[in-house]
């Protein structure tokens, strides 16, 4: 047994159109109940930094190397009294801001 074939064409259906977007409302602020009012809290101060001077050895030291690097700046040429001299006043001015 054949089977006729159908002569009608497919018929394709109409793409379906996207629903129209509808607006958003946004809703009115209610006004906060006195409850959920917020109360400002004082806050507490930073902690201060400590920074604590250097003992006499560290600060020896610190003068130590300025002197040394005042010295390289002048080729080593001059007298090592002031280059020592210089670095002191340099620490010092360092050390107390």
């Amino acid at each position: 047994m054949a089977e006729a074939k159908s002569t009608k064409p497919a018929v394709k259906k109409p793409a379906a159109k996207p629903a129209a977007k509808k607006p958003v409302v946004k809703a009115a602020a209610k006004p906060a109940a006195k409850s959920a009012v917020k109360k400002t809290v004082a806050k507490k101060p930073a902690p201060k930094k400590s920074t604590a001077a250097p003992g006499a050895e560290e600060r020896y030291r610190m003068i130590e190397v300025a002197a040394y690097y005042i010295a390289e700046r002048n080729g080593f040429a001059g007298d090592p009294k002031l280059f020592w001299a210089e670095a002191e006043i340099q620490i010092s001015k360092l050390l107390k801001s």
